[in-house]
Formats: C-alpha cells, sequence, structure tokens
C-alpha cells in the first residue's frame, strides 16, 4: 500500500508538470474500407438494433485495454486487417469483424490515434455503441507503465471536453453496465471475462481526473 501511495505521488507531480507541455496524438489511421464500414454498421444493426447509414458513435464511455503483449506496430497492423483471425471463434461466431480501438498509448506515452474517436470500433461487447477504447501495450506480466498512465489522464481529459463523457472504467469493470440502459447487446450470452488494464493503473488514471467526477459504473 506505501509502495502504491508513493507511485501516485510521484504520479501527480509529474502530471501537473506534463500539463504544461500540451496534449499531442501522433495520426496512424487503420483502413476503414468500404468492407469495414458495412460491417460496422451490420454490426450495429444486429448487436444493439441500431440502425444507421455511417458508422459513427455518441461516446458516453471511454474504456481503457491493454493489449495483452506486442508493439504499437504488431498491434497497428493486427487492428488494420478488416476481418478477425480464424483462431477467435467465439468472436468470430458473432461477427467477422475485426477487433480495433480508437486508440493505442505506447510505453513511452507517445499517443497513436487509429480513428476519429466518434467513428465504430469493436472493443467491448455490449457498448461499442457509445464507448472510445484506449489500447495500451503492455500485460500482466508487463505492467502498464506510469508515463501510459499520464497519457491515458491527458487523453481523458481531452476526450471528456471533446465530447459528452459520463463514466471511465476499464476493461475488466465493463460486465457491471449488464441489465442497465447503456448495455444493449442482443445476444444475452455473448460476453467474455476480462482483467485488463489492472487494478493500479485504474486507481492511477482515475486520481489524475478525479475533478472530471467520471463514473465507474451505471
Amino acid at each position: 500500500m506505501k509502495n502504491l501511495i508513493y507511485a501516485l505521488f510521484v504520479l501527480i507531480s509529474s502530471y501537473t508538470k506534463a500539463q504544461t507541455t500540451g496534449f499531442k496524438t501522433v495520426s496512424k489511421p487503420i483502413d476503414y474500407s468500404r468492407e469495414r464500414v458495412r460491417l460496422s454498421l451490420e454490426y450495429l444493426k444486429s448487436h444493439y438494433n441500431i440502425v444507421q447509414n455511417s458508422p459513427t458513435i455518441s461516446p458516453k464511455i471511454i474504456v481503457l485495454h491493454y493489449t495483452a503483449g506486442g508493439t504499437v506496430e504488431t498491434n497497428y497492423k493486427y487492428f488494420n486487417k478488416t476481418h478477425l483471425e480464424s483462431a477467435r471463434n467465439v468472436l468470430k461466431k458473432q461477427s467477422t469483424l475485426n477487433v480495433s480501438s480508437q486508440f493505442i498509448v505506447d510505453r513511452d506515452g507517445t499517443i497513436y490515434q487509429l480513428m476519429e474517436p466518434d467513428m465504430f470500433a469493436r472493443h467491448t461487447i455490449g457498448l461499442n455503441y457509445c464507448a472510445i477504447g484506449i489500447e495500451n501495450i503492455g500485460s500482466k506480466n508487463q505492467p502498464l507503465t506510469e508515463k501510459q498512465a499520464l497519457a491515458n489522464a491527458q487523453l481523458v481529459r481531452y476526450l471528456t471536453k471533446k465530447y459528452n463523457i459520463e463514466y471511465l472504467i476499464g476493461h475488466s469493470e465493463y460486465g457491471v453496465f449488464r441489465g442497465s440502459k447503456l448495455w444493449k447487446e442482443t445476444d444475452p450470452n455473448y460476453f467474455t471475462a476480462k482483467e485488463d488494464p489492472g487494478k493500479d493503473f485504474m486507481k492511477k488514471v482515475r486520481l489524475l481526473v478525479t475533478d472530471l467526477h467520471l463514473k465507474e459504473k451505471p
């Protein structure tokens, strides 16, 4: 506990200094092809009963993830594919649309934007229609860094100013929305347990954006 408190103190000090340097992202767009648009619209219709002409969302939730390994480049190449790989049978039964996210944060805190925040991405069951995904390079055995916590906090702050964001959650926490008005998944059996991005990481990021009063659950 003492170590965590000290780490949080150092993090807050670093964050205060970082605020003076401004906010930057590196544009690294994935291919949002006609096929990806078609599959996204199909997903919105079949999983959320939402029928619309463009794969856009009205963001209300920010979901923090980790990639479970790899680098920015390997994860970018993976997300850039329109269709899911054959090995992901559970997800593929629901749709062949590949998973993705709007942002990736590297271990040094560099933020890469893969698509516009209000474009549909498949990253969190039941909530994709209103959720912005932020992937972080790391895993359970490769804990996320202090620089990533700082970058996530800056990104959350930026997105909250730009959109009507009400909630900030970790991927492991998304199950609390089942049964709420925000949960729109049409298949009651479509759910997978997650543990990313880790409780300590969520504590760090939340502490840095406490003043935004973002909710953890509906």
